[in-house]
């Protein structure tokens, strides 16, 4: 039948509407406990946390109350970021942890992003299981009586708990105390989080995105919208500006003098540092059909082998752990370090930035710049129902033409989106004027069939 809920990051989509409704959030965690319930243990238990959406408090409750029904206890750990409840998944040996978030979306959508006992996202096959109990008429008559019926409790040190996570990657001999940061937590998630650990480190914080009302998140701010970052960290002259998406999974980079600096240069820049320390497990680096064409062919002038995989932090998880690697990420800013952290984590990727920056004693921007990227040209076409590629007629010609026009000096890439109703289309090449008649023919053909 296919997949009805589940995307390239979990289950997504407008609050009170298919699939984020109240009723159906209830039957994902009424499956999330018939399927992580600890069979040797009767105190079952799973953690919830979310981000700062208004519609959070609806599915909180969802959960909690489909979660209790069957047995399981949940923890709830309130406002924090995604990585935050990947790794209190496995640090406070639960059996399953839930993030409501729909990460760089803005506040009128939500979503559920399930992670497993050690904190990884769950495969295809495991999503297909929850997915068909589910939509199962017969799973609905199973669930918990009396006392067997679980309990709700609220953590109150979750924060103290991932901060000092965070900070362990910064060596005991370092301290940031001469470093001016400007942070944008897009108000979000690590609102709270994030400050407080640059300063427990010593960084003298600038805040931006720090004031979440339940609908600013995201709005004209944090990592999809860096200008505001890029003015405040000239404006103060700082060191650098971090800017975080309304889960802080992702992260953008603004140097002292406002470049900006992408997840491509971030991969670079830690692939050489973590060779020079023989750190780079398995010498592979991991990153996906969007990552930049120049990023490939710098790595491989270094020596270090180069991995793509489907866009998704998941799939890059997924791909690191089977190749041995600790290094990867996309170019929207997810950066994964597999020796610290099961997905990406914005927080984390900025810690370990500042340290470096420390250990080198240099300015960010004498740092980066590692590569000639080519020139990529993205187009989001808003859809009114994501047929896969093949099913698109013409599609697939018109996509083989493009290629033909770039002759194998570039590359095409057009996807369904797997958390918006879009279509994106990315090309890349030589050529700045090409790749955008290439990209915006491809655009217009797909608003004519789908639109």
């Amino acid at each position: 039948m296919g997949k009805k809920l589940f995307g390239t990051d979990g289950i997504r989509g407008e609050a009170n509407t298919f699939p984020m409704l109240p009723e159906i959030v209830l039957q994902v965690g009424r499956a999330i406990g018939y399927l992580f319930k600890n069979s040797n243990s009767h105190l079952s238990k799973v953690i919830i946390g979310k981000d700062t959406r208004l519609s959070g408090y609806i599915f909180e409750s969802a959960l909690v109350s489909g979660l209790c029904s069957m047995g399981i206890s949940t923890w709830l750990i309130g406002p924090l970021p995604t990585p935050a409840i990947a790794f209190l998944t496995k640090d406070m040996r639960a059996d399953a942890g839930i993030m409501i978030s729909a990460s760089h979306n803005l506040y009128y959508d939500n979503g559920i992003k399930i992670f497993d006992k050690n904190g990884y996202k769950l495969s295809d096959e495991l999503e297909k299981k929850i997915e068909d109990l589910i939509f199962d008429e017969n799973f609905r008559n199973i669930r918990k009586f009396k006392n067997d019926l679980g309990r709700a409790f609220r953590i109150k040190d979750a924060i103290g708990r991932y901060a000092v996570h965070l900070k362990s990657v910064v060596p005991p001999y370092l301290d940031f105390e001469d470093i001016k940061v400007v942070i944008d937590c897009a108000n979000g998630a690590a609102y709270q989080v994030g400050p407080q650990t640059l300063e427990e480190l010593g960084a003298k914080v600038i805040t931006i995105g720090c004031n979440p009302d339940g609908i600013n998140i995201n709005e004209n701010c944090g990592a999809l919208y860096p200008e505001k970052l890029r003015q405040k960290v000239l404006e103060s002259k700082a060191h650098l500006g971090i800017a975080l998406d309304g889960d802080a999974d992702r992260i953008v980079i603004i140097d002292e003098k406002g470049n900006l600096i992408d997840g491509d240069d971030l991969l670079a820049l830690f692939a050489i540092e973590f060779k020079e320390k023989n750190m780079l497990w398995k010498n592979t680096v991991v990153g996906t059909i969007m990552s930049n064409l120049g990023l490939e062919k710098y790595l491989k002038s270094k020596g270090i082998d180069f991995i793509r995989t489907p866009v998704g932090d998941r799939y890059v998880v997924m791909e690191m752990k089977e190749k041995g690697s600790i290094l990867g990420g996309e170019t929207s800013g997810h950066i994964i370090f597999l020796d610290k952290a099961t997905t990406g984590d914005g927080l984390l990727t900025a810690i370990r930035l500042i340290a470096l920056m420390k250990e080198k004693e240099k300015p960010l921007s004498e740092l980066t710049n590692l590569f000639d990227k080519y020139p990529q040209v993205i187009k989001n076409v808003k859809v009114k129902e994501k047929l896969p590629v093949e099913k698109v007629e013409g599609l697939k010609e018109k996509i083989e033409k493009a290629k033909k026009r770039l002759n194998k000096k570039g590359r095409v890439i057009v996807r369904p989106s797997g958390t918006e109703p879009k279509y994106r289309v990315m090309v890349e090449g030589e050529s700045a004027d090409l790749i955008e008649e290439i990209a915006q023919d491809l655009a217009d053909f797909i608003k004519s069939k789908l639109q």
